[in-house]
């Protein structure tokens, strides 16, 4: 069954992106959750939420909230960042373990926005920016370093998030990393909007790779805004304050194609609504209210 969640980047939780201090507390994003009719939430940064298993469960299990994952960045593409990736990854699925049982996973998320040649073309990445022979081998032993160490201290599965501003941006990029890592410890979160923003159809996507994918992000995309992108010297991190991930329905995801992708790939993980959000571009409660509404929409 196809159980629909959100996550604090929707408040302006957001790694590797410069804001202010979050405006609420975690409590309050979890009241807010609640009352739009979300069932599940993702950790967010670490710290954003107690990371005290005896503080966190009660504050979930009053609100009727499962915890279903969190990002961990990990600079992927430089080998002297894995250890770090790995005890960041471990350290957050010791918790995620002792909140959620063995139901959540790690998102191994690249580092996004660390390489100028790729933050700054987001949207518009060419084949000639791809990752040489070198740089997938060093990559992709990051992320098996991680899922194995995840694995094995706590049993949990690790996901990778495709994203903007990463060396997995692309449909080919995304093609290349699961030809290229073990489908038996590393699966994908597949994520709407970043699929849009790499070039790609996101139907097409979802039943290109269903086997390996075993979460889901809904996010919507503006590619009048990436038109734009060149003449105003946009890259990634711009092109979010301009709202090129706006609420669902306002940009171009076809999410009925889409919730009909789901179906046909027999999916019955989570949908997790992403709708990337700074101080003042909203008030975050009443976006997360009219996204969950258009999800009842087209029938979740």
């Amino acid at each position: 069954m196809i159980r629909v969640a959100n996550a604090p980047c929707s408040w302006g939780v957001i790694e590797n992106t410069e804001t202010e201090s979050a405006p609420k507390t975690y409590l309050d994003v979890l009241d807010e959750m609640a009352a739009a009719g979300y069932v599940g939430t993702e950790l967010g940064d670490w710290g954003f939420m107690s990371t005290d298993p005896k503080v966190l469960i009660p504050q979930l299990e009053a609100r009727n909230m499962a915890m279903i994952g969190s990002w961990v960045s990990v600079r992927l593409y430089d080998a002297d960042y894995h250890q770090a990736g790995v005890e960041a990854a471990v350290r957050t699925a010791k918790l995620l373990a002792a909140v959620g049982g063995q139901d959540p996973f790690i998102i191994i998320g690249d580092d996004h926005s660390t390489v100028p040649s790729r933050h700054d073309v987001s949207g518009r990445v060419t084949p000639d920016l791809m990752l040489d022979d070198a740089g997938w081998a060093e990559y992709t032993a990051g992320a098996m370093k991680v899922a194995e160490a995840v694995k094995k201290e706590t049993g949990l599965r690790s996901l990778v998030h495709h994203h903007g501003a990463t060396y997995v941006e692309t449909g080919a990029e995304i093609d290349k990393f699961l030809s290229l890592t073990d489908p038996d410890l590393i699966g994908i979160v597949f994520d709407t909007g970043h699929c849009m923003l790499g070039q790609a159809d996101p139907a097409e996507m979802l039943r290109k790779h269903a086997s390996r994918i075993q979460h889901v992000h809904f996010k919507d995309f503006r590619p009048d805004l990436v038109a734009q992108a060149d003449a105003n010297n946009w890259g990634y991190q711009e092109l979010i304050a301009q709202g090129v991930f706006p609420e669902l329905g306002k940009g171009a995801v076809d999410f009925p194609a889409i919730y009909a992708a789901l179906q046909d790939i027999n999916y019955d993980g989570w949908i997790v609504v992403e709708q990337d959000m700074l101080p003042g571009m909203g008030d975050p409660a009443a976006s997360a209210k009219r996204n969950r509404d258009y999800i009842r929409s087209i029938g979740l």
